[in-house]
């Protein structure tokens, strides 16, 4: 027992590569995706606090830099069979669950495994942190799906992806943070020149308006 297989276990963070079993055009680890989803949670973070909201900065760290260590265990499941089945869904969860645990029990020393059960948890809840966890982790997928899609990737996958990424970023329109993504960051995403452009620009535009958002930028501009 000790910290030397969590430290080995990183490495191989860096050979789990995310979507598994289509073709990419630029490969994606979780190690890669965790730093990702670390930077994106950073700069939310701080618009939260720019318009006022109190940001426990540790945790929102920990809940971004650890969200997906489980996947060392069962590798990436895609995204749209995730969600697909909602039983499924809850039963992977509850392996990776089970296995961080068994993990935890066998190779961090006892005195810090109350403090790796609570930083290998699911980081995603209710509190600003989690649901900036969630967006944060969204953005970066509809980031590495839309980098597909600018490439001319013919894969539908990566179309339903963008799709799913950005109607969950919605679910949290609430926050200023996802306020600043569609008022300043999406209408650059889609300004530039590339394959699917006027499919994507309406796709945004049909799921921005099915979360009942009225965005005064235009995307055909």
């Amino acid at each position: 027992m000790g910290m030397h297989e969590y430290f080995k276990s990183l490495s191989d963070l860096e050979k789990i590569y995310r979507c598994p079993g289509k073709f990419k055009f630029e490969e994606h680890s979780v190690a890669a995706h965790s730093f990702k989803v670390t930077k994106i949670a950073q700069f939310l973070g701080t618009v939260e606090e720019y318009n006022g909201q109190e940001v426990d900065w540790k945790a929102l760290y920990e809940k971004a830099l650890n969200h997906d260590y489980s996947e060392i265990f069962i590798g990436d499941i895609k995204t749209p069979v995730k969600y697909a089945d909602p039983d499924l869904r809850e039963r992977l969860a509850n392996v990776e669950e089970s296995m961080t645990k068994h993990f935890i029990e066998e190779e961090i020393p006892e005195e810090f495994q109350a403090i790796y059960h609570d930083r290998l948890k699911e980081g995603k809840d209710e509190t600003l942190e989690g649901k900036i966890l969630s967006v944060a982790d969204k953005v970066d997928l509809l980031y590495e799906s839309f980098g597909e899609i600018q490439k001319g990737n013919p894969e539908d996958l990566f179309t339903q992806i963008y799709q799913e990424s950005l109607s969950t970023i919605l679910n949290f329109k609430e926050l200023a943070s996802v306020q600043y993504f569609l008022a300043e960051i999406l209408p650059d995403l889609l300004s530039g020149e590339f394959t699917n452009q006027t499919a994507l620009e309406r796709i945004s535009q049909r799921i921005l308006k099915e979360h009942d958002i009225e965005q005064t930028f235009a995307m055909d501009s």
